[in-house]
């Protein structure tokens, strides 16, 4: 199926490890011009040689911490001038420390307030200026399904997901009027699959903090379908819903994909 998104201008955060990538991988195989940012600039650029190698025709990383607007602001002047416009942003961006919240700290809360929602804003923020201008545009955030269930040592990370959900709902309200659809996709334990799938910067890169084999082994069999996710899985969400060919008339939904985990009527 021709999901219609060859040549669109395509902007992911956090483009260097495990979903990210994947999802750059995910757009560079329709034929996007994407463009990368990410704040490690040397895991970003390994993959922005592989979305050219399978198919994208033009790629631009831009090193940007998306907690500052002005960083995010030069990105997207970046994008703009390499592509000409932006007609899809994926808010992917995202990190956690699993704690207890009676462990934590105001300076960690903060962190994660930052990176997981303020990020987002920023980007939202400046991507809606570009978009409205043209009346057309796809908004995909990436959020968890921590934020649908409340899961134990990710209270603040779940609170800030939680935000995520309905932020992106009053956005597709407010915005579909400008011809701008605005989803969010919910993960839920997704493990990269190899080593090379995670930047310096990765929560996943002491994996063995996030999970041990034992407990991974108990979530999959928890799940209805018996697996944990795959970087790919969430990968497929966001290029359908970036997809006006496919997902045009959908817009304010909040889509877990989680092997079950999560299952909201």
């Amino acid at each position: 199926m021709d999901l219609q998104l060859k040549d669109k201008s395509v902007i992911v955060t956090g483009a260097g490890s495990n979903i990210g990538r994947a999802i750059t991988l995910g757009f560079a195989r329709e034929g996007a011009k994407i463009t990368l940012a990410d704040i490690d600039a040397k895991q970003a650029d390994a993959v922005a040689t592989q979305a050219r190698a399978i198919g994208a025709p033009s790629t631009e990383v831009v090193r940007c911490d998306v907690t500052q607007l002005d960083q995010v602001q030069a990105m997207f002047k970046r994008a703009v001038e390499r592509h000409g416009t932006v007609d899809v942003l994926v808010n992917n961006v995202g990190w956690d420390q699993l704690m207890f919240f009676a462990q934590t700290t105001p300076e960690l809360w903060q962190k994660i307030i930052q990176i997981n929602f303020v990020g987002m804003l920023n980007c939202t923020h400046t991507a809606l200026g570009i978009m409205a201008s043209k009346n057309s545009g796809a908004i995909v955030s990436i959020s968890s399904d921590a934020s649908r269930q409340g899961e134990p040592r990710e209270a603040v990370y779940g609170g800030m997901k939680a935000g995520i959900n309905s932020f992106m709902k009053t956005i597709a309200k407010e915005n579909g009027r400008n011809g701008i659809r605005c989803n969010v996709v919910c993960p839920g334990v997704t493990i990269p699959e190899d080593d090379e799938e995670v930047g310096a910067n990765s929560m996943w890169v002491n994996k063995d903090t996030m999970f041990t084999a034992e407990q991974l082994a108990a979530i999959a069999k928890a799940l209805p379908l018996k697996k944990v996710g795959r970087p790919r899985d969430i990968a497929n969400a966001v290029v359908f819903l970036a997809s006006d060919a496919v997902a045009g008339h959908v817009t304010g939904q909040v889509l877990s994909v989680s092997g079950g985990y999560s299952m909201v009527g």
